[in-house]
């Protein structure tokens, strides 16, 4: 009988996380930086702007929530 294989989720591919080293706040800018390839300078321009909402305030918080932490 064939063995199935077993898929191997030790490497490969980064998945989206929270950064403990990149961090202002809860890490999400620092995180998403990581993710993108992007510096984490322009990110968190973004999000300030994005901040200046209500609606970007708790999109914050749930993404700082949602999002496990390297």
């Amino acid at each position: 009988m064939a063995e199935i294989p077993t898929p191997d989720y030790s490497g490969g591919s980064k998945g989206l996380h929270r950064s403990r080293n990149d961090r202002m706040i809860l890490g999400v800018c620092g995180g998403l930086a990581e993710y993108y390839n992007i510096d984490s300078a322009v990110v968190r321009i973004v999000m300030f702007l994005f901040g200046l909402t209500i609606i970007g305030i708790l999109g914050y918080i749930v993404i700082g929530l949602v999002i496990p932490e390297e």
